[in-house]
């Protein structure tokens, strides 16, 4: 064998057939644009998606797939928390219960910008020159967008993906939960704003080079995530300032809002979560 022949591979041949979306276009197409083609492919994998973790509609009890992700999940916050919930593993609403109790477990003793940066440090390690390879497009933030609603149900429910309107633009880089599992089983606005919607805007805009904002509603915990979209500063984003209008000064500083904000007498949307936040201001309380 020549010095730089390749070994011989150990192992079968990838089935490509079961993944679509890896699956070569034939190249019949080629007279077909470019814009057309991106269609096709992003429709083949949200085709694709749809079998990933596919269970029946009413169904609470979760796939094994949505078990194996939760109890990863859960075991990431234990580590960074320093503690375990004692809930059972092998049903999956003790075990997202666990997930929960550990989020709360993290959030003790820690500013709000520790409990964010804890979660930040969760995060894979995204190499420099991921970013150059992978420029952001408003191809890749639909692509993303698509594949969203396949790998993320387990965390926070049933959602889709719905066109947005970013710098004037039309494109289906929208996803809309219906309703997130994750704030609706907590209770906590603290929880959503510290230990999910900012630490993933980070990881996503700052990381990965794909800007994302995601806008949750307090009053009926949906939540619509933007891909292309770069998150406001903190001391101008709706959801904080709704916070801090209705969480009050006595609670808005464990919530990490910047004092302009608590200034605010009347912020957009700020009637939205009035009642939501009675008799939860202790979750938040670190």
């Amino acid at each position: 064998m020549p010095p730089h022949a390749p070994a011989p591979r150990s192992h079968a041949p990838i089935n490509r057939a079961a993944f679509p979306c890896a699956t070569p276009t034939p190249r019949t197409d080629l007279g077909t644009p470019p814009r057309d083609r991106r269609r096709k492919f992003l429709a083949r994998c949200q085709l694709a998606s749809g079998a990933i973790g596919e269970r029946d509609e009413g169904d609470e009890s979760g796939s094994l797939t949505d078990l194996a992700f939760v109890a990863l999940c859960r075991r990431a916050y234990g580590r960074l928390a320093g503690w375990q919930s004692d809930r059972g593993w092998w049903d999956f609403g003790e075990t997202y219960a666990g997930m929960v109790e550990v989020s709360r477990a993290l959030m003790q003793g820690r500013t709000p910008e520790e409990q964010r940066a804890a979660v930040i440090a969760g995060f894979p390690e995204i190499p420099p020159w991921f970013r150059k390879l992978f420029p952001y497009s408003t191809w890749g933030a639909e692509l993303n967008a698509r594949i969203t609603p396949a790998f993320f149900k387990w965390l926070v429910g049933p959602m889709e993906t719905v066109e947005v309107e970013i710098d004037g633009q039309k494109q289906m880089s929208g996803v809309h939960i219906e309703k997130c599992r994750y704030l609706e089983e907590s209770g906590c606005t603290g929880m959503c704003v510290n230990l999910c919607k900012a630490p993933c805007q980070t990881f996503f805009t700052e990381e990965l080079g794909m800007p994302m904002t995601m806008k949750p509603n307090f009053e009926d915990n949906s939540c619509e995530m933007i891909f292309g979209q770069r998150p406001p500063p903190l001391e101008e984003d709706e959801a904080m300032q709704q916070l801090a209008n209705h969480v009050g000064v006595g609670v808005a500083p464990s919530m990490g809002l910047h004092p302009a904000i608590l200034e605010t007498k009347s912020a957009p949307g700020a009637a939205q979560v009035a009642t939501h936040l009675e008799a939860k201001a202790d979750c938040v309380d670190g």
